[in-house]
């Protein structure tokens, strides 16, 4: 049954403006953040709360869908579908028959490279939006306006529906492109590739009788931002603090010290042991420039590409190849790195690198296709980043404008807040 719209608040905004104006009502002093359980999201609602100065102000809640068996062939299903299908496998079939606890991801593939580490909160609950949007309402005139972050896709529906059942009450923001009915939302913040679609080489790829199918078909209007990349974490507070936590492991290393990051293929970036043989290869070539390497795997990157590298690199002094047990040094190389090479195939990872100044080498942008490989051509264009050859010399320095997509983002929805009469608390 379609839920019933939340009734006004007993005073309303317009019917009180010596209130309003004093900024009683129209203080946001706290956030929620719906997630979907996969760091690369949920990083990017934190990154932006933090931005916006409500760090510690925020609750977390996610979107889960069943897992397991059958239904990791299931995901591409709406999330409302999906769990009825799974309720109705379980209740005809049983979960012995149709569903498989995932095994525990081993140490060094661990996705989060966060400082936040979103993936081990075991007490998040599950986001509920008539319960969030009630919350809202009910603690309006006491707390004011309730800011709401969501990304992913898996979140459009919840972050939808809070904005419908309590639209005086509520300002919310979805990060990532929701494909449809952008009108939902106070705020979308979406990469400029998401728009690939419109442009004309695309049009060129995609035959007429499927282009209507292919999102977005519009243009971004006013409450739509346009990103490089993806938002993180990694702003300068949180990259000064990692230099102090990570000071006297890192600070110590012979310089220049060269981070490299390995992600995983995708279906948008294909690879496998031909990528570790070509990186293994190319590091070869500039391992006499560098005082120090440093090697973090992601939870994405295969165990024979891992294998490789280790193998190659493991008895090498000047090479360290972090094991995945905590802590995630993540954050301190980012602090501490004088230059990094990251698989082309994580928007996130180059987001992080390309906002610190430093020199990024990328290595497999030719392999990617459709959005992504017009994210990478974005990258070359702007001068953040050059492919690696093997040839580079790491001790020569090269600078270009730090993307800052995070303070921008968090800087236009302060702009639309004020718009709306609000304010973030100070």
């Amino acid at each position: 049954m379609r839920p019933t719209r939340l009734p006004e608040p007993a005073i309303k905004l317009s019917e009180t403006p010596e209130i309003f104006e004093s900024g009683f009502y129209g203080v946001i002093k706290r956030a929620i953040i719906i997630g979907n359980g996969f760091a690369g999201a949920e990083n990017q609602c934190i990154g932006l709360v933090r931005a916006l100065g409500l760090s510690g102000r925020h609750s977390i809640y996610r979107v889960s869908r069943p897992r397991g068996g059958i239904n990791e062939w299931l995901h591409w299903l709406p999330i409302s579908l999906h769990k009825k299908v799974d309720y109705f496998i379980t209740q005809v079939f049983g979960y012995s028959q149709f569903q498989i606890v995932a095994p525990e991801t081993s140490g060094k593939h661990k996705e989060d490279h966060s400082s936040f580490a979103v993936n081990s909160l075991s007490q998040v609950l599950e986001a509920d939006a008539r319960q969030i949007a009630k919350m809202a309402y009910q603690t309006f005139e006491r707390e004011g306006p309730l800011l709401v972050v969501a990304s992913g896709r898996d979140t459009i529906s919840v972050a939808s529906s809070i904005k419908r059942l309590a639209p005086e009450n509520v300002f919310v923001v979805q990060i990532q492109h929701p494909r449809t009915h952008l009108n939902r939302f106070d705020m979308v913040i979406t990469p400029c590739h998401d728009y690939y679609p419109l442009t004309p080489h695309a049009q060129e790829q995609i035959p007429w009788f499927l282009r209507r199918w292919i999102t977005p078909r519009e243009p971004p209007d006013q409450h739509v931002v346009l990103t490089v990349g993806a938002l993180h974490q990694a702003d300068s507070a949180a990259l000064r603090s990692a230099a102090s936590v990570w000071h006297d492991e890192l600070a110590v290393l012979p310089k220049p010290l060269f981070v490299v990051n390995v992600g995983g293929p995708t279906s948008n970036c294909t690879y496998g042991v031909d990528l570790a043989k070509q990186l293994t290869a190319m590091l070869q070539g500039v391992i006499w420039s560098c005082g120090s390497i440093r090697v973090s795997f992601s939870r994405r990157t295969p165990e024979k590409v891992a294998k490789i590298i280790v193998n190659e690199f493991s008895n090498n002094p000047k090479v360290f190849i972090w094991n995945g047990e905590d802590p995630n040094p993540h954050m301190g190389h980012l602090a501490w790195a004088d230059a990094f090479l990251i698989t082309a195939d994580s928007v996130s990872m180059l987001s992080e690198a390309c906002s610190t100044g430093k020199p990024v080498y990328v290595i497999g942008a030719e392999r990617c296709v459709w959005k992504f490989a017009y994210f990478q051509k974005s990258l070359q264009e702007r001068g953040v980043v050059r492919p690696f050859t093997g040839k580079e010399d790491i001790s020569e320095n090269w600078s270009y404008p730090p993307l800052n997509d995070l303070a921008e983002a968090a800087n236009r929805v302060k702009k639309a807040l004020a718009e709306r009469g609000w304010r973030l608390c100070s």
